[in-house]
């Protein structure tokens, strides 16, 4: 058997096929389905909720995060609040806001806002809390005020803890968000949960796209991590 036969290459060979050339679905009437229009058109959805998921975390977290660790309180909480957001099953999360919000964009960006705001939350307060209190104390002897201490000191000397936060709650999200054709906004995942329509090379196809979205998604978060984190702990890493 060639490489090109192969089941697995076939299947894949299939699915690249689907994302840039429409495809004839039996159930549709000879509708064509898929092709680059269509599959940009999902993924530029899904990105977009991903996003505002992601803003919507970022909002809610990253100052109470930042508040707390710097006033060195509520450490059991933003801990329960890391572990009890890994216990969150999502599809459950996304149906209660629909039931209570409706359908559409609102209800998605709340529940995966709330997805994403436990490891950043917890991240963040650990990340703040690490850093070297002699030199917060330094920085508070030379009369910088709190909040100075916190934006010059503190934020950046932990960028590395913040942003792992960060990352994951992306990757959480960017995945969920493929659920989010079964609460009124379609994304990839309608190419995924609509097998009937768009066949396994449309299935295999939305799960490509769904992973090189959140590569392409931590790659990004990856540079600006970098960009962000002082030269004295770059250096100390390599």
């Amino acid at each position: 058997m060639s490489l090109l036969a192969h089941p697995l290459l076939a299947s894949f060979g299939g699915a690249i096929e689907f994302i840039f050339t429409p495809q004839t679905s039996n159930v549709t009437g000879g509708r064509k389905v898929g092709g680059f229009d269509e599959v940009m058109e999902l993924t530029f959805n899904q990105l977009e909720l991903t996003l505002f998921g992601l803003a919507a975390a970022l909002i809610v977290a990253l100052p109470i995060g930042l508040y707390l660790g710097h006033r060195g309180v509520g450490e059991t909480f933003a801990v329960a609040l890391g572990n009890a957001g890994r216990a969150i099953p999502e599809l459950a999360l996304i149906a209660l806001m629909a039931a209570v919000v409706g359908v559409g964009l609102l209800p998605l960006t709340i529940a995966l806002g709330v997805l994403g705001i436990p490891p950043i939350l917890t991240n963040t307060f650990v990340g703040i809390r690490q850093v070297d209190q002699a030199t917060v104390n330094a920085a508070r002897g030379m009369g910088m005020t709190e909040l100075e201490v916190l934006r010059k000191v503190e934020a950046p000397l932990a960028v590395p803890t913040i942003f792992a936060g960060i990352r994951t709650a992306t990757i959480a999200i960017v995945a969920t968000a493929a659920i989010g054709t079964i609460a009124g906004f379609t994304t990839l995942g309608d190419f995924i949960i609509n097998g009937s329509i768009y066949g396994e090379d449309g299935q295999l196809a939305g799960a490509i796209m769904v992973a090189l979205l959140a590569l392409t998604l931590e790659g990004l978060l990856a540079l600006l991590q970098r960009r962000l984190t002082p030269r004295g702990l770059k250096l100390r890493h390599t």
